[in-house]
C-alpha cells in the first residue's frame, strides 16, 4: 500500500500503521534525508531475509546500515567508540553520513553472519526518526536502487511504489527523495576514511 505521511509533521496513527507492519515481520520503504530506502525491524530474520532477497544479496556479506533515532543505541551494536569519532558523529548526526564501526556481538547474532562492522545511520527526516522512535529499536536499511545506478525514479513515491508495490508491504510517500545516497565513513581504524562521497560534506564536522 501507499501511505502518505507530512514529513514536517508525521501523523502519529500513520507511524502506528508502520509500526504495526513492521512488528509483523513487515518490509516498508520509507524516506531518509537521502534516497528512499527499503528497511525492516531488525530482530525480524524473515523479514531481513525478504529484504536481502528483493535486493538480490546474500544476507551474509549484506552491507546494510541501521537507522537510529539518537546515538544512545551505539552501545547495544557497537564495540566502544572514541571520544574524537562521538563528538564527529555527534556533530554530523543527524545528517546524511552512514558511519561505519566495528560490531559488537549482538550484530552477527542478528544477522546469523559473521559480520565484524556496522553502519550507523540517523538521518535528518523525521518520518525515519519518529518510526524509530516508536519502533523501540532500529530498522535495519538498504537504499532503493536500480542495480547500482540511481535513477529519477527512485526520487518519486509513487514511482517507486508502482516498481515495489507487490514486494513491499508499505511505500511512505513522503516527499521526493534524493538522488544523492549518504557519505559512507569508515571508523574501524579510529580514522576517518570516506568510503563513498555522498550528500554529506564530513570536513564541515571535523
Amino acid at each position: 500500500m501507499l501511505l502518505r505521511i507530512n514529513s514536517e509533521k508525521p501523523n502519529y496513527n500513520e507511524i502506528a500503521q508502520v509500526i504495526a507492519c513492521l512488528r509483523d515481520g513487515g518490509v516498508v520503504i520509507y524516506p531518509t534525508d537521502t534516497v528512499y530506502g527499503i528497511g525492516c525491524d531488525i530482530h525480524k530474520q524473515r523479514a531481513v531475509e525478504r529484504v536481502c532477497k528483493i535486493k538480490g544479496i546474500d544476507a551474509e556479506k549484506a552491507n546494510f546500515s541501521f537507522i537510529c533515532s539518537d546515538l544512545s543505541h551505539l552501545s547495544d551494536f557497537t564495540k566502544p567508540i572514541s571520544t574524537a569519532t562521538y563528538k564527529v558523529m555527534k556533530k554530523a548526526l543527524p545528517g546524511p553520513f552512514t558511519f561505519i564501526l566495528e560490531a559488537n556481538n549482538n550484530v552477527p547474532k542478528l544477522f546469523k553472519s559473521k559480520k565484524k562492522t556496522v553502519g550507523i545511520r540517523i538521518p535528518d527526516n523525521n518520518i525515519c526518526l519518529e518510526i524509530v522512535k516508536q519502533l523501540g529499536n532500529p530498522i535495519m536499511s538498504t537504499s532503493v536502487h536500480d542495480e547500482d545506478e540511481l535513477i529519477e525514479y527512485t526520487t518519486d513515491p509513487e514511482r517507486i511504489h508502482e516498481k515495489y508495490k507487490n514486494l513491499v508491504d508499505i511505500v511512505i510517500a513522503g516527499g521526493y527523495g534524493n538522488n544523492q545516497a549518504s557519505t559512507i565513513v569508515d571508523c574501524t581504524d579510529g580514522d576517518f576514511s570516506i568510503l563513498r562521497q555522498g550528500l554529506g560534506v564530513l570536513e564541515d564536522f571535523l
